[in-house]
């Protein structure tokens, strides 16, 4: 299956939301109707500054004249510019200083990072190498001094995910957190940019 890399503009995101949602529904494993809760935050997401967002496209396997960007969506990372007046910010801010990390520390991260806020591949394309292509497509030129996620613990570390965060020279930032509304515990990595 031969996959193409496109960046998607807003009105792109908009326009292709419920492919990208279900891809985030399957590859999270969240029950369907999870996509209704999440459109207007991804959407809203896409009006913050630095907003930036890149797919992996199955291409057509026949030459029928359709356009790589047409076809099913395997995959898709968004991110944009962290800020103080951002609910994940402020998640992390409280997070770091019940760890006791110091005024300093805090600021070092918080003053200049890209949130890498989704990144998601379709089960069936999984371990091809889409995420770390993604990943490395969306913090291509990136401004920042840090690229900061969150990602559901888990025993051992012992999912892809993990293993492409380690890979790439993701950090321990927090672990064992705990965001409002959601019973999972979270770890926060980070690592300097570039990538």
């Amino acid at each position: 299956m031969a996959t193409t890399l496109i960046e998607l503009s807003p009105s792109d995101m908009a326009h292709r939301l419920g492919d990208a949602l279900a891809v985030y529904v399957d590859a999270m494993r969240y029950p369907r109707g999870t996509e209704d809760q999440r459109a207007s935050m991804w959407l809203e997401h896409t009006r913050r500054r630095g907003w930036k967002a890149v797919a992996a496209i199955e291409d057509p396997e026949d030459t029928d004249g359709t356009t790589p960007t047409a076809g099913p969506l395997l995959g898709v990372a968004y991110g944009y510019c962290g800020a103080p007046d951002q609910w994940w910010q402020q998640q992390v801010v409280a997070g770091l200083r019940r760890s006791g990390a110091d005024q300093e520390h805090i600021a070092d991260l918080m003053n200049s990072y890209f949130e890498l806020t989704e990144l998601h591949i379709h089960p069936r394309a999984q371990g091809r190498g889409l995420g770390e292509a993604l990943v490395r497509r969306l913090l291509d030129d990136r401004g920042e001094q840090h690229v900061l996620l969150s990602t559901p613990e888990i025993n051992g570390e012992a999912n892809r995910a993990w293993r492409l965060y380690r890979r790439l020279g993701f950090t321990d930032v927090i672990r064992g957190y705990h965001f409002a509304g959601d019973p999972r515990a979270f770890a926060i990595l980070g690592r300097p940019l570039p990538l």
